[in-house]
């Protein structure tokens, strides 16, 4: 799968800083979006991703929203949610709205459902965290009998039941991509076999390779289900800049500033430049030149076999012209370094 590698780019929105220094409001922050989705598009990246979150250090809240504005601006890229937090949404409005974005962005629409690194959606929906694994399972369920874009019968516990009733619009090809995103739980990994979906990891740290035996098992589920070989992609952060010194420079303190606010959150301690520059070396972040994050890149591809890499390029509040910077580096160099890496 390496050497047919696509090669994207997603972002959660997170709230920047401008030239002065001062916080960008999140308005701004959405249109700098985006920009950077055009200008991917115009470098040919494969696919630009944006996240959903409900808290307020990430400007965007409706991703299918900020991607249809990219749609009417772009022609080729793929645009897709880099998580649709679907435990706290309905499954059959999720599918509406990407068939629609499907629609307007002539076939490029793409989905990635995931349960979400954060948790203030649920009481913000009125939902029971306590059913975080119900609410889930129940909600992909019902969206897998959507995606068949069949009039669905269906009975579950947390909403009222479906009988014989379809959901429009339909998708012009008849089908939607959609990827299951996973943080590492082999439970997970083989729901999305269950389920037919495509394998999106989120390695936000360590070393990369320590994956293996999780897309080994996604195969080896596959073929037990007896399901055709699927995808397999990888989500990771990471900074270009001219050389390795100049993107380690720019990325540290708005990587710490974001990786602390986060880490106290969840009780971890805060983050030493040791560690920053381990996880640069031999861990899950993609930072330096060119050269170098594309030599790292093409490494994971051959490591885990993945059919798709895309760089989490926003980290923290790193202003939007540092993220264009990263974006350009990433589209006219990394790419094809990466591909003839593969050849």
């Amino acid at each position: 799968m390496a050497q047919s590698l696509e090669l994207g780019l997603d972002t959660f929105g997170d709230v920047t800083r401008g030239p002065d220094g001062s916080v960008v409001p999140y308005p701004q922050v959405i249109r700098n979006v985006i920009e950077e989705a055009v200008l991917a598009d115009s470098l040919g990246v494969d696919f630009f991703g944006v996240g959903e979150h409900h808290r307020s250090d990430f400007a965007v809240s409706s991703p299918e929203m900020v991607l249809a504005a990219i749609s009417g601006r772009t022609s080729r890229i793929r645009l897709g949610s880099a998580v649709t937090v679907l435990s706290s949404d309905d499954p059959i409005r999720v599918f509406q709205r990407f068939a629609t974005l499907d629609a307007a962005s002539s076939g490029r629409a793409e989905i990635i459902l995931g349960r979400g690194s954060f948790t203030e959606a649920f009481p913000l929906f009125g939902l029971d965290l306590s059913k975080y694994e119900e609410l889930f399972e129940e909600k992909l369920e019902l969206f897998a009998e959507a995606l068949k874009e069949q009039p669905i019968t269906w009975s579950g516990s947390l909403r009222a039941p479906l009988t014989g009733q379809s959901v429009y619009p339909t998708t012009e090809s008849g089908s939607l991509k959609t990827w299951i995103g996973v943080g590492g739980s082999p439970e997970s990994v083989v729901r999305a076999a269950r389920y037919g979906m495509p394998l999106l990891l989120a390695i936000i740290g360590g070393a990369p390779e320590r994956f293996a035996p999780y897309v080994d098992l996604y195969h080896r589920a596959l073929t037990q289900l007896e399901m055709p070989d699927l995808p397999v992609g990888v989500h990771s952060p990471g900074h270009i800049a001219e050389t390795d010194d100049q993107a380690a420079e720019e990325l540290w303190p708005d990587y710490k500033l974001m990786r602390d606010r986060i880490g106290a959150e969840r009780g971890w301690g805060p983050m030493s430049r040791d560690e920053f520059e381990q996880e640069i070396e031999t861990g899950s972040l993609y930072v330096g030149s060119p050269e170098t994050v594309a030599q790292k890149i093409a490494k994971t591809a051959k490591a885990l076999g993945i059919a798709r890499f895309d760089l989490k390029y926003s980290a923290g509040p790193l202003p939007h012209e540092t993220l264009m910077r990263s974006i350009e580096l990433y589209g006219s160099t990394v790419i094809p370094r990466v591909r003839e890496l593969l050849a």
